[in-house]
């Protein structure tokens, strides 16, 4: 199991969870940004910046990504090309996508995305808060622990 962090939007707070995580659990966590990310020394954290350019990220973290693999992210469109791939992706806010859920959630962005394009104010998600980072921890925790005992 390897674990890809779609890295530009990642909270700081998430990535620090991570790393800890990688020390803990010995699996290599691979952060995919346009941007470079400075990351803590560590045999287990790996950096990959890619061009600049719309889904650049995405497309390198699905082409690379297993069905063994989690994937860390909040773009849903993503989440469903690693739930095809036979993948899991877990949001920063700790929700988890997989097969049985994220048809429905990406019909639920897409209904919304088309309500913004027509102009109707849908409002945004509350702030990122410590609540977000406690059930993105749980998880993850969880997720990592049924790794290790299959």
């Amino acid at each position: 199991m390897k674990i890809w962090v779609d890295g530009d939007a990642c909270p700081n707070s998430i990535k620090e969870i991570l790393y800890r995580a990688s020390e803990r659990t010995k699996i290599t966590v691979f952060f995919i940004a346009n941007d470079y990310l400075r990351l803590p020394p560590s045999d287990y954290l790996e950096m990959l910046q890619v061009p600049d350019g719309p889904d650049v990220a995405d497309d390198e973290i699905a082409e690379r990504c297993s069905a063994e693999d989690l994937v860390i992210t909040a773009d849903i469109p993503l989440a469903a090309r690693i739930v095809k791939k036979g993948g899991r992706a877990l949001d920063p806010r700790g929700t988890l996508y997989d097969s049985n859920n994220i048809g429905q959630i990406l019909d639920m962005r897409n209904f919304m995305d088309e309500l913004r394009g027509s102009g109707v104010e849908t409002g945004g998600l509350d702030k990122f808060g410590a609540k977000d980072r406690l059930t993105f921890a749980n998880e993850l925790d969880k997720i990592l622990t049924a790794h290790q005992n299959a």
